[in-house]
């Protein structure tokens, strides 16, 4: 599988010639929406085995097996080209397919309201071949230790049909904000705490729930050994049923970063206490924040290059994100906030406003600039092929465990694709 970025002049018809396949393959594998408007900029994920290279000046046979992982020898026998003659520049080299790892995937689903919704459903559906766990957010602890469930209609018979984990998402949400005085609660109640585990063990085996996930947030930083000694108490009873414990951790570089998101989470007695972590690598780019890329690669890499230090790497998923934010400029502290879209629509928007998307190589995030129909600057910052790519060889150099997604529902069929061509998804 290869991942083209259109430049300026291509068409779909040239592009498909170029890699030897039909047009109707490329439109169907990205879900193309005008195939005949091409975005400049805009990536494409070639559905083909192994992947093509076009010679370019000072490349030898030597630098582009080194570049790609491979025997000098093997690239040589592959394109029948004799190692002790320069490369014509231009002349395509054949890149077999590189082995695959084994890889946990999680996905969160966020339903409102009183159902889940029918694009929730596809979008469950057409994710869950990929999918190691499915998580429903959330199971909503209560102040007498009861839980609010979230609707999940159909959810368990996905996950059944596809081989997948249901991971039961269990928050300190309350009027709809992560609670420090339900947090408090919880973890300094005894009462509390043991009907919580009770209601949890107990609709765990009803619904069918086979890990058990703690993602408590904004809790107090005194309360930071009141959740260690809980999620000990807490992986007793879960282990003893046979379940899996897992917990959401916001993204921190050392063990001393405080705040009101970090000082409660401790690496450490998580990476000993809980089963896997996932660890919420987005959110640099957010909302109510300054245009910037939700996830660059440099501080996602620097959260987890801390993480390895205070647990093994084999328990640690990367967080990642579905979408990107369209923010209006001037950016303002407290103004109007930015518009969450999904890299689907983000094509589409460029496409509409005569955009070329540009790359930061440095942060590996795709963007662009348009003016609105009254005048109003903006900049997108989102997702694509390369982005995506990025995380998972950032994933394979550390040695992780594998990734979890917040959250379906916003289109991005070349995240799917770029999954089956990397990594072999563990079924539990």
């Amino acid at each position: 599988m290869q991942i083209h970025v259109v430049q300026s002049g291509q068409s779909l018809f040239g592009i498909a010639n170029a890699y030897g396949i039909s047009m109707d393959e490329i439109t169907e594998a990205n879900q193309l929406s005008a195939p005949s408007q091409l975005v400049v900029g805009q990536t494409l994920v070639i559905p083909i085995v192994g992947m093509y290279y076009w010679v370019v000046s000072g490349d030898s046979l030597y630098s582009i097996a080194q570049r790609f992982g491979m025997n000098v020898n093997t690239l040589a026998e592959v394109n029948q080209v004799p190692l002790d003659q320069p490369l014509r520049i231009g002349l395509r080299l054949y890149i077999p397919p590189r082995p695959k790892r084994n890889a946990e995937i999680n996905a969160y689903i966020e339903p409102r309201g009183e159902t889940v919704s029918p694009s929730l459903r596809n979008a469950a559906a057409e994710a869950a071949p990929n999918l190691t766990y499915l998580a429903p957010f959330s199971f909503q602890v209560q102040r007498d230790g009861s839980l609010a469930a979230p609707p999940l209609g159909n959810l368990a018979s996905i996950a059944a049909q596809n081989q997948v984990t249901l991971m039961m998402v269990v928050t300190n949400l309350e009027n709809a904000q992560f609670s420090s005085e339900l947090g408090r609660i919880i973890l300094n109640d005894q009462a509390v705490q043991t009907r919580l585990l009770d209601n949890i063990i107990a609709q765990a085996k009803r619904l069918n729930f086979r890990d058990i996930h703690f993602d408590f947030e904004f809790l107090r930083p005194e309360d930071r050994e009141a959740y260690n000694t809980f999620l000990r108490r807490a992986a007793t009873r879960i282990h003893q049923e046979g379940f899996l414990l897992s917990t959401a951790l916001a993204p921190k570089t050392s063990a001393a970063q405080v705040g009101a998101w970090y000082t409660a989470h401790d690496y450490k007695v998580h990476g000993q206490v809980a089963d896997f972590v996932i660890i919420m690598t987005y959110e640099w780019g957010y909302s109510g924040g300054p245009p910037m890329p939700v996830s660059p690669i440099g501080p996602v890499r620097r959260v987890l290059e801390y993480a390895i230090t205070e647990m093994p790497a084999s328990k640690i998923m990367m967080g990642q994100n579905l979408y990107g934010y369209d923010w209006t400029l001037p950016y303002v502290a407290g103004g109007a906030y930015a518009r969450a879209l999904s890299p689907q629509a983000a094509i589409d928007l460029a496409r509409n406003r005569n955009a070329a998307i540009q790359y930061d190589t440095k942060d590996q995030a795709p963007h662009f600039n348009y003016t609105d129909d009254s005048g109003k600057s903006h900049k997108v910052w989102f997702e694509d092929a390369r982005s995506i790519q990025a995380k998972f060889d950032l994933i394979k150099e550390l040695g992780l465990r594998g990734i979890s997604y917040w959250k379906l529902g916003l289109p991005f069929p070349q995240n799917w694709l770029l999954i089956q061509e990397n990594f072999n998804v563990v079924k539990r």
